[in-house]
């Protein structure tokens, strides 16, 4: 049997990546007026073309979906140009990259939508604050969807993907995890509803299959991914049974025939202490498709992963936001520069495009 490692091409739906790197979608809030994506992005998002595939920030697929100021979307025909340019440049340099549809649900304040309160499964609120204009502010008791509004959201995220083709993509990846309204319906910590979609674990799954079905219909199932954060116990969410209700989910993801999977399930820090059961192996073994590990992996711990068949692929964030050329930083085991906590979010350049790239000189 032949080992890979991070650096071995991967042949994934219709194209080969370079390698087995994944630039880890981050929100950098730097959208402009309008969250049309900032033309500095496309020096940003080709700084890292050298990563096997790029997977953009969380970008809204409707208004609604907004809960971050500086976030960019993919609704409007601005937005979607914004995007155009960044994609022709990353495509430009070797790199493929997909577009995350994101809808943050109850994570949002009336601020981002004309006083109306934010939307969720239920009238449950999130745990802890939103950064608006105005400075922090305690997440709102949300309003439950109605039976009729469902349908118009999965619409959006179906209208959002074919955005995402018309402005170049290669694909798209849902955000499924971190407390956002995919993963608020998922789980029964967020959603108590009482009808179709809430209650048993295939009413609570409706909808993120509906919203798959729908971007299917546009993509194709060869260039859609999904991720999920089992254990993700942030802004309040929980469930009853994370393997069952992750094993279900990916299951039904499974014979869908998706492109990835991609799993948000920390190596190192509480999370990874803890007693219970990673899922990563679990969903490995229900989903046959790529599966893209995340959740601060190093060099050596990314490659133990890729050699044992744990993961296809292996994601990286602040390592990523920090060194630009961070595969070939592993490739020569240089050292890593430093992230700067006070630029990740906001402002322009700075902490953004200036993180300095080695020199170029042979290894």
């Amino acid at each position: 049997m032949t080992s890979h490692t991070l650096f071995s091409p991967f042949t994934v739906g219709d194209f080969t990546l370079r390698n087995r790197i994944v630039l880890a979608p981050m929100t950098r809030s730097r959208a402009l007026a309008g969250n049309v994506p900032n033309p500095i992005a496309a020096t940003y998002y080709v700084q890292r073309a050298s990563a096997g595939l790029l997977i953009t920030e969380g970008t809204q697929v409707s208004p609604q979906g907004v809960g971050y100021i500086r976030t960019p979307g993919i609704h409007s025909p601005a937005q979607v140009a914004g995007w155009r340019t960044i994609t022709d440049a990353v495509h430009a340099a070797g790199g493929r990259i997909f577009a995350q549809l994101w809808h943050v649900g109850r994570v949002s304040h009336p601020d981002f939508h004309d006083g109306q309160l934010p939307v969720a499964p239920s009238a449950i609120a999130g745990e802890g604050e939103v950064f608006t204009a105005a400075g922090r502010t305690p997440l709102p008791v949300p309003r439950a969807l109605t039976l009729e509004e469902i349908p118009i959201i999965v619409d959006q995220f179906r209208a959002a993907a074919a955005n995402a083709q018309a402005a170049g993509f290669d694909g798209i990846e849902l955000h499924g995890a971190n407390g956002y309204l995919l993963d608020q319906f998922l789980r029964d910590g967020s959603n108590v509803r009482t009808d179709n979609y809430g209650g048993s674990l295939a009413n609570r799954a409706r909808f993120a299959i509906e919203v798959v079905d729908a971007v299917i219909e546009v993509w194709g199932s060869s260039r859609v991914g999904y991720k999920i954060a089992p254990r993700f116990s942030g802004l309040g969410m929980s469930d009853s049974d994370p393997i069952a209700t992750f094993s279900y989910l990916a299951g039904a993801l499974n014979r869908r025939g998706l492109l990835y999977l991609h799993v948000a399930e920390p190596v190192t820090g509480p999370q990874a202490a803890s007693s219970a059961p990673r899922i990563t192996p679990i969903v490995r073994r229900v989903f046959e498709g790529a599966v893209i590990v995340n959740g601060a992996y190093d060099r050596a711990s990314g490659e133990a992963a890729v050699a044992a068949g744990m993961a296809d692929l292996v994601a990286y964030g602040v390592p990523f936001l920090a060194n630009p050329d961070l595969p070939e930083r592993f490739r020569r085991h240089a050292p890593l520069n430093q992230p700067d906590a006070a630029t990740f979010y906001m402002g322009e350049e700075k902490g953004y495009i200036d993180y300095p790239i080695l020199e170029s000189v042979p290894a």
